[in-house]
């Protein structure tokens, strides 16, 4: 008879022969499956290599072209803008320092003058400072001949007020004084709504506003229509503005881009969304001289722009 020793040998022997399929089978497909695993990480590394090599060959020519760019845009410019002058509006702390310089550096090589550089602070645009200003810009003291819009929008009459005392009428009357300049900026550097770069600042032919990155948050276009309605006044009162800045200012919440979207606001004030490179400076600045013309346009990078204003003799 088959005692319980034979059964438990047999299912022993059993279980053991299960066991040694299982891992005679599994090695051979460990084997396949690693062998294959390996040759993908091979193909991976090979694959990773190449467009290290793609980018770093993209990024030395991305700088050979802005290396170009800068030492040409000199030439493009040159005397573009002789006889007048200029003033450079800095619509906020974001705006880049490196491109401030750059831009004033080929506003020179165009022959303007600068007549100085002007920062509006976050201030300028916060509803919460409203009422301060509609109570200085209609108060008394404000310069003789100085005549405000029949409105209670405070954007509005301030960016009237900073168009009559910082432009030179492109034609007719005369040029705002020295004085009347000097007092309207000093009551609105109180406020703390703009400081100057440049000390003592003198009425332009032109405004050339250099922006940064949108706003955010739920005034964000509150914000921005003040920036407009200042971009239109300066147009509106002088020979030309321009308002120039980098991709970010050409997305929503971003100045470009409201700008472009005010049907008339697109018709007067030219823009340019890629400052940050030396084109979009000369872009700038030929737009600047289009202006003289009343040519009007967008200028840079993507959708519904042009890369430069056409070059006038």
């Amino acid at each position: 008879m088959i005692d319980f020793r034979y059964h438990l040998v047999s299912l022993i022997a059993v279980f053991l022969a299960v066991a040694l399929g299982i891992v005679i089978g599994t090695t051979q497909l460990n084997g396949r499956v690693l062998d294959g695993l390996e040759a993908q990480v091979g193909t991976l590394s090979e694959e990773k290599d190449a467009l290290e090599a793609q980018t770093e060959s993209l990024t030395d020519q991305l700088t050979q072209d802005d290396a170009y760019d800068d030492a040409v845009a000199p030439l493009i410019v040159a005397n573009r803008l002789v006889g007048a002058s200029v003033l450079l509006v800095v619509s906020s702390d974001e705006v880049n320092a490196e491109v401030v310089g750059q831009t004033t550096t080929l506003l020179q090589a165009a022959g303007a003058e600068l007549s100085g550089t002007l920062r509006l602070q976050p201030d300028f645009t916060d509803l919460q400072t409203a009422p301060e200003l509609q109570e200085y810009v209609t108060g008394v003291g404000l310069p003789a001949g100085v005549i405000l819009p029949q409105t209670d929008d405070t954007p509005a009459l301030v960016a009237s007020l900073m168009a009559q005392v910082l432009m030179q009428p492109a034609e007719g009357d005369s040029a705002p004084s020295q004085a009347s300049t000097t007092s309207v900026l000093a009551g609105l550097a109180a406020l703390g709504v703009v400081t100057s770069d440049s000390g003592e600042i003198d009425s332009a032919d032109y405004a050339l506003i250099l922006t940064g990155e949108g706003f955010t948050g739920e005034d964000a276009e509150t914000r921005n229509q003040a920036l407009v309605a200042l971009a239109v006044a300066l147009d509106s009162a002088g020979s030309g503005a321009v308002v120039a800045g980098t991709a970010a200012s050409a997305v929503e919440g971003g100045l470009v881009a409201a700008l472009r979207g005010d049907p008339s606001a697109a018709t007067s004030v030219s823009t340019v969304n890629n400052v940050d490179v030396g084109s979009g400076q000369v872009a700038a600045l030929l737009a600047l001289t289009a202006e003289r013309t009343g040519q009007s346009g967008s200028y840079g990078v993507g959708e519904g722009t042009v890369p430069l204003p056409p070059l006038a003799p």
